[in-house]
């Protein structure tokens, strides 16, 4: 199978939109960019940073998110994105490299930046005309700490919300 470029731009708009969905903490709408009975492979930090946790469907995967909530702002980032077509039609796999900031305040008052540099190994799917992600796993390469000098007050959950972007 080859793909084509509106296949690759529809699988790097889903990748962004991930990323973007996590930092405005619109956890239904990541969830939706999951395909019905796909899984989600995540870490256990600082122990292992490696796949370890799996959620499997979407209301398993909008559950695993919600530790975000608990993150006043996050900044993930892509930095990386290789696309190769899958084994079987309408399928693809892809490494996505970036990085994932994490803020939280201190009790001295200090605000400090957790830095996962990861790496996310992906298989997409088509359904009805749309890529998802059929298994997405997270490896975590290493992680910094990092202090901040200042920082916003936490996620607005309707900015900036674009009436362009589409679930």
């Amino acid at each position: 199978m080859t793909l084509t470029n509106a296949d690759r731009m529809g699988i790097r708009d889903l990748v962004f939109r991930y990323a973007w969905y996590a930092d405005s903490r619109r956890l239904e709408s990541l969830a939706g960019l999951f395909c019905a009975d796909a899984q989600l492979l995540v870490p256990k930090p600082p122990v292992d940073l490696g796949p370890v946790e799996r959620s499997v469907g979407r209301p398993a995967i909008l559950a695993a998110m919600q530790g975000l909530r608990q993150i006043p702002v996050t900044m993930h980032t892509v930095d990386g994105h290789v696309i190769d077509p899958g084994a079987e039609a309408g399928t693809a796999v892809g490494i996505v490299s970036g990085s994932a900031h994490h803020l939280s305040d201190r009790r001295s008052g200090e605000v400090s930046n957790l830095v996962w540099y990861l790496r996310y190994q992906d298989l997409y799917q088509q359904e009805q005309g749309d890529w998802r992600f059929a298994s997405r796993a997270l490896q975590i390469e290493w992680i910094e700490q990092r202090p901040v000098r200042q920082r916003r007050r936490g996620v607005d959950e309707t900015a900036p919300q674009a009436t362009t972007l589409q679930e």
